[in-house]
């Protein structure tokens, strides 16, 4: 019986994937438990317009991945820290942080989560720092501590 199925079913098959499964155990358990259903030709076609309909929102949002790709690749954002002697900073400069200045300097959101920095930022200086905008688009920034006077 080829079945559809609606969730991840460890060693079977994965949510969206059509296959062909034994009568048995499509009837006993995955279609009772909700893992899966039959395969009709109207849910086959319902199917194939969902992923169609993926496959566009995910290449918008490459597209527009790209666009901040080309936005911040290569540029420098400049973070004002308060020191304590020295070159070390009074606790660190975050992620969060980071994010916000980039959304007043160049009005694009960024999440904090998608900062890849290499170690906390504890001292004044330049610091490279990657963003990983979607899954295959990164960009690559330069951060610069000063201090606040």
């Amino acid at each position: 019986m080829k079945v559809v199925f609606l969730q991840d079913v460890k060693g079977q098959g994965k949510k969206g994937e059509i296959k062909e499964v034994a009568d048995g155990y499509a009837r006993n358990f995955l279609i009772p438990k909700g893992l899966a259903v039959e395969a009709t030709k109207t849910r086959m076609k319902e199917i194939q317009e969902q992923q169609e309909k993926q496959r566009k929102t995910q290449e918008r949002e490459k597209t527009e991945a790209v666009k901040v790709q080309q936005i911040l690749n290569g540029q420098s954002v400049t973070i004002k820290a308060r020191t304590g002697g020295g070159d070390k900073l009074f606790g660190a400069v975050t992620a969060k942080e980071i994010a916000e200045t980039i959304q007043q300097q160049f009005k694009v959101s960024i999440d904090r989560k998608k900062i890849e920095l290499t170690e906390p930022i504890k001292h004044v200086g330049e610091y490279s720092v990657k963003i990983k905008i979607y899954p295959s688009v990164q960009a690559e920034m330069q951060v610069i501590v000063t201090a606040t006077d």
